[in-house]
């Protein structure tokens, strides 16, 4: 059926008025966008952040017009507020993530029985497209990352290319696939609380291992985590793997833990400081290896530079779908993830 004019000629408006990512966009009308508020159990005028660049007032009501906008569910609101929440994290450095020239973006995990309750993708193409919650939950926090922080590409915003997660970066972490606890349980939450966890990540580099050698495994992982040109042997930072299904599998069924899985990548994702070096410091900057741990002789080319400072540096999640031998690694900018408990009305 034909879109009528007054809606076409909405969309066209939020066109016009730059309120758009490039897509089009849902006419958030006065119904709707109350709907949301009260989704949310919070006044309209509440305010859940002063986003930055620019400092704009992120309220449960521009956060609903946004949702709105973005196609989201009413029910979906409580985890679009804690994600903005979590990316207010001082840690996390929403500024310098959504100011610098790299190609992160801010990446949602979400944890906890509310990846069911919602149907937020977390098995077969969970970063991919056709899944409306991981698309549009992700969706919205991006359109209020611009509209209300004012990070607009090539203004505020400088990233050289960013990646296709510009537009959506949400998946959920997989509860029946996982033979470990639960990153959130991990983390010190009970099992019944949902969270959602960011993190500045890239696009995820897929890691394709076939054979059912577990350290073979580890090793190949490994090497992928470390290659010359990641800002991440540069900047250090948090970093984050996703394995899939076999994989974790493959591990956990060779008695393999998740603290030993992070132990083996920290002392083998490493590269020389010789070969480090042809990659440069940044720009005007000759002391980028004061991001180095202190145990790394900077003044010595054969000694081994680690991906991440400390071994709990390395975060990771199980999810995708359970039927390839894939998992994903993901390079962080620098700064650091953060965790949020979701809080429903």
């Amino acid at each position: 059926m034909p879109l009528s004019t007054d809606i076409t000629d909405s969309i066209e408006l939020m066109y016009e008025s730059g309120w758009t990512d490039g897509l089009p966009v849902v006419p958030p009308t006065q119904d709707r966008v109350t709907e949301f508020i009260s989704a949310s159990g919070r006044s309209a005028e509440e305010l859940i952040a002063q986003l930055p660049p620019l400092g704009g007032k992120a309220t449960v009501e521009k956060i609903a017009v946004n949702a709105v906008m973005a196609g989201c569910l009413p029910e979906y609101m409580p985890v679009i507020i804690t994600a903005i929440q979590a990316l207010m994290d001082d840690r996390f450095n929403l500024r310098g993530v959504m100011c610098s020239t790299g190609i992160h973006t801010p990446l949602m995990i979400v944890s906890g029985p509310i990846v069911n309750e919602l149907n937020i993708n977390s098995s077969y193409g969970c970063f991919g497209h056709g899944w409306r919650a991981n698309s549009t939950i992700g969706r919205a926090v991006k359109l209020i990352l611009v509209n209300l922080g004012g990070a607009v590409p090539g203004d505020a915003n400088k990233a050289t290319f960013g990646h296709p997660g510009s537009y959506t970066y949400c998946i959920g972490e997989s509860d029946e696939n996982n033979p470990w606890e639960p990153y959130h349980v991990e983390k010190g939450f009970n099992v019944e609380d949902s969270t959602v966890t960011v993190f500045p990540g890239e696009a995820p580099h897929n890691i394709m291992y076939h054979a059912v050698h577990p350290r073979n495994f580890l090793t190949v992982l490994a090497d992928t985590m470390c290659p010359l040109g990641n800002v991440q042997m540069y900047v250090m930072g948090d970093t984050f793997v996703v394995l899939g299904p076999e994989h974790a599998k493959l591990l956990a069924e060779a008695g393999w833990r998740k603290n030993d899985v992070r132990q083996f990548l920290h002392e083998n994702a490493r590269r020389p400081v010789g070969l480090l070096r042809r990659g440069g410091p940044a720009q005007g900057d000759d002391r980028r290896e004061m991001m180095w741990p202190k145990f790394v002789d900077p003044n010595d080319n054969d000694d081994l530079v680690p991906v991440v400072r400390r071994v709990d540096d390395i975060h990771i999640f199980v999810a995708g779908g359970p039927g390839g031998p894939h998992s994903v690694y993901i390079p962080g900018w620098g700064s650091r993830s953060a965790i949020r408990k979701i809080e429903r009305p």
